[in-house]
């Protein structure tokens, strides 16, 4: 029999490839095919994902033969000069470690209140425009919400934020067409090339800044470097982060006895309903690759070198011997000292997970406490979801307000 094509598509709306259940039962590390006919191997545990990702006897270097590309465009695009996210040791860590330091929990607590001043500020404008009618809650403030907060931690003007988001929107929402997107991109990092220009003839206190003052001047990076790691920072969690804004509306919409307590006690529920999110939506499911560079042995499978691994955490974040009734979403879990590998897991793991986690956390404490009686404009079964064998996401979301 031929192994299964991979990606699976899911069933519906943001349930999981009903294939991961399947295999996590009967067969927790087997090989699938790719879009090229290509083979790579699937890893659907919890436990066996943890493995793969702090082994360095695999690789996350990109142009290594076998590495697994999920699409042309990949493949494409692990031709570009990369970052730190496709560099394995030492180099990875050298180069992580320049921008590391403004994304430590400690640094992004205090910029928590700039934070909250940002969501404040996207709602007031929203509610101030009124709800009475269908308001789409991605382009008011999911989107604007990541976006102008790495914005301003790179040092972009803020008069250039409205067409940056617009330039970002088009890269990532999956509604335009190739040539758009890949023109938005062209677009973006241009701006952020002519950015590294202006900050190298007068730095200011910004991210871009410290790189060419730290890195640039003294010969540790090229300008090409500094332009990527920027644009790194500006692109990888965006969608992401959209998403989950969305999918969180979504879920405690769904769950109207625990948006009940959230919107009671936001301070002690607001941690625990982001923690609950992240395990249950994994927004960055597909990006998990690895290639071996030595023969190892994966839950009992020989993976030879040159064969690729695709670690899928959204079913480890399902996975029932890690998370009891996993399909079930509960932000009253009780928990130890099992994580969710929505941020990844190892040296790799999002470096801006503590950014993530604070909007998140702001995000939804501040929601109903400004919009108290938000509801979505559409019935749940007509949220358009992304495409079902894409990363879950919502990238218009119509809701209403103002009734009370």
């Amino acid at each position: 029999m031929s192994p299964p094509k991979f990606p699976f598509a899911r069933p519906s709306g943001y349930e999981p490839p009903l294939e991961y259940a399947q295999l996590r039962a009967n067969d927790p590390v087997s090989q699938v095919e790719l879009w090229d006919r290509s083979l790579a191997w699937l890893v659907v545990k919890h436990n066996d994902i943890q493995k793969v990702l702090t082994d360095n006897r695999l690789s996350k270097e990109r142009t290594r033969p076998g590495f697994p590309e999920l699409s042309a465009g990949g493949k494409e695009a692990a031709k570009n000069k990369p970052t730190f996210v496709d560099m394995d040791p030492p180099q990875h860590m050298q180069q992580r470690s320049m921008v590391e330091s403004l994304f430590t929990k400690e640094h992004i607590d205090s910029t928590r209140p700039h934070i909250q001043e940002t969501v404040n500020t996207l709602l007031d404008t929203m509610v101030a425009e009124g709800g009475a009618t269908p308001v789409d809650i991605v382009e008011k403030f999911a989107l604007p919400v990541p976006s102008y907060i790495i914005y301003g931690i790179l040092g972009v003007p803020f008069s250039d934020l409205p067409y940056l988001t617009q330039q970002a929107a088009i890269r990532s929402n999956g509604s335009a067409t190739a040539a758009e997107a890949s023109q938005a991109n062209s677009s973006l990092l241009n701006y952020i090339d002519n950015l590294v220009d202006q900050r190298l003839e007068a730095p200011k206190d910004d991210l871009i800044s410290l790189l060419v003052t730290q890195q640039l001047k003294k010969g540790h990076l090229t300008k090409a470097d500094v332009t990527q790691i920027a644009f790194l920072l500006l692109v990888a969690g965006n969608a992401t982060m959209v998403s989950m804004i969305a999918l969180g509306i979504v879920t405690l919409l769904q769950h109207p006895d625990q948006l009940k307590d959230l919107k009671k006690d936001p301070e002690k529920w607001a941690a625990p309903f982001v923690e609950e999110l992240c395990r249950y939506h994994t927004a960055s499911a597909l990006a998990t690759k690895r290639v071996a560079k030595v023969d190892v042995v994966i839950g009992g499978k020989v993976v030879k070198a040159g064969e690729g691994i695709i670690c899928a955490t959204q079913s480890g974040n399902r996975d029932e011997e890690v998370f009891p009734n996993p399909d079930v979403f509960d932000m009253r879990r009780a928990r130890g000292k099992e994580e969710a590998l929505g941020y990844g897991w190892g040296e790799h793991r999002c470096v801006a997970e503590w950014l993530a986690r604070a909007e998140l956390e702001i995000v939804f404490a501040t929601l109903w406490k400004k919009v108290p009686d938000l509801k979505l404009a559409i019935p749940f079964e007509d949220v358009q979801y992304s495409p079902p064998k894409k990363d879950v996401g919502i990238s218009v979301l119509p809701v209403q307000f103002g009734f009370l």
